[in-house]
């Protein structure tokens, strides 16, 4: 069977596995070690055809030695990294590289050579499917083959896309989706990483660390060097969109939306025609959400829509990376509710606690309410995850205590949704903006103070960051008539490179004069990148706010424009197929 077939055989025999009974882990593990299998046999056949050098015959050292151009190249490229060494290492004995001239050819043979890395980490972690293992840790191994499982398909969109630059007429990802997609990629292996940390099994924690070995490092210097390529215009073929003449929308969604998408969004459920219809008394075609998920099919090129009647449905909804264009429509806030209690208080994962999780591309919410009702003292326990890249959340209500929302990777908007919680209550590494959404902080636990983002940018070149544009920060009333006795602050850097900014809000007098909180001691105070700009109400005041290197005050449109859904989510470019209302620049 040749290696380009092997992707659908994978997807035939998910299926079958998963009919056979999704609730066994055996049946689960057996399913890792043959996708793990395939998925590797087909990076091994698949991968080089994809490689694409080009001949810089107008390098001023042409006439070196292939040898020496070849080191010159790769010292080039590696300069550009944060892991030097490791890249000069990986890279100098691979076929091909004594071709290389130039930063592209480079980033080619570096995110091949990574892109096959992962597969085979992959392979080796599905080989340990059979082991024994406890809650915790099996929860953490099998977060980590998925996160594996993401990253190659990540990896390898990104690859084709620079791969196929010369037909620039019929390109469909452009420079900003495969910056995405490589700080995604990095973001998967961080959230594996940290899954493992808190394992109790020291068997997985080794075995796991020796298969991830130097990932991390690998994806940071592919998303250095194509950083770097990106800004000198040396991805002559990749279409880089001119940012200061791209066209903003006063009044609707970001461009990436489509017109199709943006009717849906704008009129009433009633109105809209749905695939499946979920009723808890039987009036639909499924009395619960998973089964109607269940049937979805999977690569879908047009929009697939769930209604989802009122009423409370008590279940855990996961939304794979392979049912794309989901759309979820509810018959409003409070009236169509998904609420779970998953926490790590049970052995679950963060990242596995989630009510609801989306990872399919062109995922769109509205209308509906995702609770996690686990409480402040079960800690960490997320009412809803996204991973989907052009996902949209339209008048939703999102409601936990401590990790309610979970922005974990690529584009994201959301526009008009009431969010709850405590602490670190938004968290996550995507690049996403809010918009006229109410942020809503909760009476945590005595111990605590109220923190509203976490945001977890780990690489100065990942196109991340959490912006918050013309939003409500408020208490709720019983964190209200305890006034004086928890501090609320804005956010805290979880990691190094943390990114957050507040544009045109309105704060509360629950937030706290000094504004920021440090995470521990000095960590990151430096490197963040934490801003406001024009805001306002009696917790807006600057006079007290913290003094750390990395947090600003804006005080120039123009940088306060780059954190807008134009720029900065580039929005402009697909959120108006949705019909979500936005605003594209800094004007309300």
């Amino acid at each position: 069977m040749p290696c380009t077939s092997l992707p659908h055989s994978v997807d035939s025999l998910s299926t079958q596995l998963a009919g056979a009974g999704a609730g066994d882990a055996r049946i689960r593990r057996l399913r890792f070690v043959i996708l793990g299998f395939m998925a590797f046999l087909f990076l091994l056949g698949s991968v080089p055809a994809l490689l694409v050098l080009r001949d810089k015959s107008n390098r001023s050292d042409d006439q070196l030695p292939s040898r020496r151009r070849s080191t010159l190249a790769i010292s080039r490229a590696c300069e550009l990294t944060r892991y030097k060494a490791l890249c000069v290492s990986s890279l100098q004995n691979i076929p091909g590289a004594g071709a290389a001239a130039g930063e592209r050819d480079i980033f080619h043979i570096s995110l091949n050579m990574t892109l096959r890395r992962v597969g085979a980490a992959l392979f080796g972690a599905s080989a340990m499917a059979g082991a024994p293992m406890d809650p915790r840790s099996l929860a953490a191994y099998e977060d980590c083959l998925e996160l594996l499982d993401d990253s190659v398909d990540q990896l390898s969109r990104s690859l084709i896309a620079v791969s196929q630059a010369k037909a620039a007429e019929s390109l469909r990802a452009s420079a900003d989706d495969v910056h995405t997609w490589l700080s995604a990629a990095l973001t998967n292996h961080d959230t594996c990483a940290e899954g493992l940390d808190d394992a109790a099994d020291d068997f997985v924690r080794r075995q796991m660390g020796n298969h991830l070995k130097d990932l991390s490092e690998l994806i940071s210097n592919c998303l250095a060097i194509f950083s770097a390529s990106s800004r000198s215009q040396d991805f002559a073929g990749v279409p880089i969109e001119n940012r200061k003449k791209r066209r903003l929308l006063a009044n609707k969604f970001p461009n990436w939306v489509k017109p199709a998408d943006r009717k849906l969004l704008q009129i009433p459920a009633a109105a809209i025609p749905p695939d499946f219809v979920v009723s808890k008394d039987g009036n639909g075609t499924h009395k619960n959400i998973a089964d109607a998920v269940k049937s979805a099919p999977e690569g879908s090129s047009r929009r697939i829509i769930v209604y989802v009647k009122a009423g409370r449905y008590d279940e855990n909804i996961k939304i794979s990376r392979k049912k794309i264009n989901l759309m979820f429509v509810g018959d409003g806030k409070g009236k169509t509710v998904i609420a779970g209690s998953r926490s790590v208080f049970d052995n679950y994962t963060t990242f596995h606690t989630a009510t609801f999780a989306a990872t399919g591309a062109g995922f769109i919410m509205k209308d509906m309410t995702i609770e996690n009702w686990a409480g402040p003292w079960k800690h960490q326990a997320v009412a809803l995850r996204v991973s989907a890249d052009h996902a949209v959340i339209y008048r939703c209500g999102i409601i936990g205590y401590q990790d309610t929302l979970y922005v974990h990777s690529q584009r994201q908007f959301y526009r008009e949704c009431d969010i709850y919680g405590t602490v670190d209550f938004i968290f996550g590494n995507a690049a996403v903006v809010f918009q006229k959404c109410g942020l809503w902080a909760r009476k945590p636990l005595p111990t605590q103070k109220v923190t509203i983002t976490a945001q977890n940018r780990k690489d100065p070149n990942q196109n991340t960051g959490i912006s918050i544009h013309d939003c409500s920060i408020l208490p709720v009333s019983e964190l209200n008539a305890t006034k004086g006795t928890f501090q609320t602050f804005l956010g805290r850097p979880w990691k190094l490179y943390s990114r957050a900014v507040y544009l045109l809000s309105y704060m509360g007098d629950h937030i706290d004069p000094r504004g920021w909180l440090e995470w521990n001691s000095t960590f990151a105070l430096d490197t963040l990148y934490y801003g406001e700009y024009m805001n306002y109400g009696p917790g807006a005041a600057l006079g007290n706010r913290v003094s750390w290197p990395g947090y600003r005050v804006i005080t120039m449109p123009d940088e306060a424009s780059k954190f807008t859904v134009g720029n900065f989510i580039f929005g402009s470019s697909w959120l108006p197929s949705t019909g979500v209302a936005f605003v594209a620049g800094l004007s309300l």
